[in-house]
Formats: C-alpha cells, sequence, structure tokens
C-alpha cells in the first residue's frame, strides 16, 4: 500500500504514541492532535489521507470534530474509536461520516486492518467517481477496415502491452483519445485512464489540474484537490493537446516522468506516482518544439512510439460504416427508425475531404437524422455547400493579385488571410469552429487576427 499521511487526534499522548509508531510501521506518515480544535487547525495546513480520532476528548470532542468537518466540506475519511458500550455513539457518528470505529480497548492488529480497509475503500471510491464521470460522456468505439486503421490498428497492439510513452498526432476530430483509451485498454494496467485537456483549462489552473492542491494553497483553495496525476496512478495520463501545455509546467511534467513523484501545490511533501503518459497533437510536433511552443527535452521523453492517426479523407472506404454507425447512433437517442443512404448520397460524401474528419461526419449524420422526414437520407438533408473543397489558389493566381511580389513573407500572409477568412465562413464565424478547421489553438487564431487585423 502506498505511503498516507494519517492524522491521529486523541487526548492521551501515551496512546497517540502507540498508534504512532504502528503507522509508521505499516509504512504511513502521522501527524498529531490533542483534540478536536488542534485536529481541524491541522486539516486546513496540512494534506491528510485519513483521520483516526477518540470520540471522548476536551474542548472540542470527536463528534464536534466530525461535524465542523462536514460543514467545511473537508472530504477526508474518518476512523473513530470509542470505549466499550458506547457503540451507540460510534453509530451516531457514522451517520455524520466517519467510515469506521474501532472498539477500546483494542489490539493494534484490529487498527492496523481498519486502517488498511478504510484507505482502499476511498481509492475505489474516489476511482468510482471518476469511472461514472468518464462514463456519461459515452466512450466509442473504432470503426473502419481500411488499409490505413489496419495499420493503425496493429501498431496499437504492438506498443499498448509496453511501458514507453507514446506520442499521437492527428488532425482535430480524426479520434485520438479514442486510440489513447484503446492503448489503456489493452495495456494491461488496473489503473484508470485519466484525460486532460490542455487547451480547454486556463493556464494559472492547469498546474492545480495536474498535480492538485492543499487547502489554502492559493486563493480559492478551500479543501484539498487531488491531481490527474495522482489520480492516474497505476494508469495511463492522456494530455491532449500537449503543445498548449505551458512551457513552465512542461518543465515540471519532465521531472514528474524522470523522478516518479509530484508535489501537490502547497505542499512540502512528494508523492510517488506510477504512471504512463500517451500526450496527443493536432500539429507537427517537430514545428512546435521550433516554435518554443513544445520543451525539446520532453518531446524526446514523449516522443517513444509515435503513432500518426489517419484522416478520414485517406481512409474513404471507411465512410459508408461511418455514416451508418452515427445514423443509427442518433436515430436511437431520438426513438426513431434508423434511416439509411439513400441514392447519391454515399458519392456526396465520399467526394467531399472532411476537414472536420470523423467528428465533421458524425455532426452532419445527426443533422441528416433529425431532418430526415422518412426512412431514407436524400441529398435534400445534407448542405448546399458539401462538395469536395476546392484546392487553394495556385501560386500564380496569387502572384497576379500581388502584381508580381515574390516577397515569401507577403505571400504567406495573403494565404494565411485567405484561409483564415475561409475557415471563419465555413464556421459561420466561430472563432473555436474556425480554430478547429485550421488545426490551431484558439490562442493562436486569436493572434493571428488580431496581428492582420481581421
Amino acid at each position: 500500500m502506498d505511503a498516507k499521511c494519517i492524522l491521529v487526534v486523541d487526548d492521551e499522548p501515551k496512546m497517540r504514541r502507540i498508534l504512532e509508531l504502528s503507522l509508521k510501521a505499516m509504512g504511513h506518515s502521522v501527524i498529531e492532535a490533542a483534540d478536536g480544535m488542534q485536529a481541524l487547525a491541522t486539516l486546513g495546513e496540512h494534506s491528510v489521507d485519513l483521520v483516526l480520532t477518540d470520540l471522548r476528548m476536551p474542548k472540542m470532542d470527536g463528534m464536534a470534530l466530525l461535524e465542523a468537518m462536514r460543514e467545511q466540506g473537508m472530504d477526508v475519511p474518518v476512523i473513530v474509536m470509542t470505549a466499550y458500550g458506547t457503540i451507540d455513539t460510534a453509530v451516531a457518528a457514522m451517520k455524520l461520516g466517519a467510515i469506521d470505529y474501532i472498539i477500546r480497548p483494542f489490539e493494534m492488529e484490529v487498527v492496523e486492518m481498519a486502517v488498511a480497509r478504510a484507505l482502499a475503500l476511498v481509492t475505489v471510491q474516489r476511482e468510482n467517481r471518476f469511472l461514472r464521470e468518464e462514463m456519461s460522456r459515452g466512450w466509442g468505439e473504432f470503426i473502419g477496415t481500411s488499409p490505413a486503421m489496419h495499420s493503425l490498428y496493429e501498431i496499437i497492439q504492438q506498443a499498448a502491452p509496453t511501458r514507453s510513452s507514446i506520442f499521437i498526432v492527428g488532425e482535430t476530430g480524426t479520434g485520438k483519445e479514442l486510440v489513447a483509451r484503446a492503448i489503456h485498454q489493452a495495456s494491461g494496467r488496473s489503473g484508470l485512464f485519466v484525460p486532460i485537456n490542455c487547451a480547454a483549462i486556463p493556464a494559472e489552473l492547469l498546474e492545480s489540474e495536474l498535480f492538485g492542491h492543499i487547502k489554502g494553497a492559493f486563493t480559492g483553495a478551500l479543501r484539498d484537490r487531488v491531481g490527474k496525476c495522482e489520480l492516474a496512478h497505476g494508469g495511463t495520463l492522456f494530455l491532449d493537446e500537449i503543445t498548449e501545455m505551458p512551457t513552465h509546467l512542461q518543465a515540471k511534467l519532465l521531472r514528474v516522468l524522470q523522478e516518479g513523484r509530484i508535489e501537490r501545490l502547497g505542499a512540502n511533501a512528494s508523492i510517488a506516482v506510477d504512471l504512463r503518459v500517451v500526450a496527443a497533437t493536432n500539429r507537427d510536433p517537430q514545428v512546435a518544439v521550433e516554435d518554443g511552443q513544445l520543451r525539446r527535452d520532453l518531446y524526446f521523453r514523449l516522443n517513444v512510439v509515435r503513432i500518426d492517426v489517419p484522416r478520414l479523407r485517406d481512409r474513404a472506404e471507411d465512410i459508408g460504416l461511418l455514416a451508418d454507425h452515427f445514423l443509427h447512433k442518433h436515430a436511437v437517442e431520438l426513438g426513431r427508425s434508423t434511416p439509411s443512404l439513400g441514392a447519391g448520397v454515399l458519392d456526396r460524401l465520399a467526394s467531399y475531404d472532411w476537414p472536420g474528419n470523423v467528428r465533421e461526419l458524425e455532426n452532419l449524420m445527426e443533422r441528416a437524422t433529425v431532418l430526415c422526414r422518412g426512412n431514407e437520407i436524400t441529398l435534400a438533408n445534407l448542405p448546399t455547400d458539401l462538395s469536395k473543397t476546392q484546392p487553394i489558389e495556385p501560386a500564380s493566381a496569387t502572384a497576379e493579385t500581388m502584381e508580381g511580389s515574390l516577397d515569401l513573407k507577403e505571400r504567406v500572409e495573403a494565404l494565411e488571410r485567405r484561409l483564415i477568412a475561409t475557415a471563419l465562413k465555413q464556421s459561420d464565424q466561430s472563432k473555436a469552429g474556425a480554430a478547429r478547421l485550421l488545426g490551431v489553438s484558439e490562442r493562436t487564431l486569436w493572434y493571428k487576427l488580431k496581428a492582420y487585423q481581421m
């Protein structure tokens, strides 16, 4: 069992010493308090994994301590110690949130068993809460029989059972997280799959999200928080859009990967973690390194096995299978029978180049299911502009509009302006949608819009 910090609360110094020796022999660290008031103050200053408290104490007894912890939202498990003949009091304590009780006098083996049981229960409860959240999002499954997908399946099967770090590269909407989940499920690791989107969390909150914090570590830190790295102990940490992580956090992450230990914000003690990291980006990671968005040393640490997820336009033979799957999925959600693809629809879908990849196809099939009035999806149910994307203007046309200029910077800026304008138009002026189509972060798009005064 991993070492934990246990707070022992008892007004008898001798009893505190006996418990301290026994718990330390189990490999845990121990903090002592002589009464409930001292315990409450300690909980406000230290990160504690378990409280072992007597019920009868001066100043503030165990029952009052439990009530105060509940009022202050302290989510720390508590085992109460009570004298023989006061079991009713112990039951009342459990109604206030205690997870177990020990009757005094006791053998130390009883205490050790109760502590081990309590810590194991807390871990299971924490994981169950996380799994319920994950299952509510839906995990999906791979669909595709194209050569590109068979190559993807093969590399997943080869890399998953190893401990090697994996770097997944692919355009937005190709299913990078689905690949990461498949790697975890095939890895044999017993812990959780814990995803975190580095682009979706403000930089000032990302450090706490990754490493956790203790109460009072910063303004608004009202209680201890377990970070994603700690939650992924024994499992897989998936860092989506790793190039959007601030570089100072990249340095801290690299140290965690090298040493296998983390420190919660505000804490002095470190915590050992055993996790496998799978990172992903929609950018070329080597370009991100050259641009200074990805630390070179972290890139080399993560890029042990690289997996490139194929674009939808590179596996057009899978479009029919995917379309049928999404039609059935959304028909079930709407309580309708599953429609089929009518004449010419599959050809139209196959001729489109899908800048939004599989995610765009799913959104389109949901729209078609909603608009379909019969049992067949027709061309009328598809957007009028769903046709093969036109190629970018040739350089000769660009040169004409620029009166023969050969300045590379001007050419690149002109091309970027046109691409941004096209992406904004296709996404109905949505900045987030345009950024996804362009394969860049919203931060990068905002910078470009400001630079070009668009």
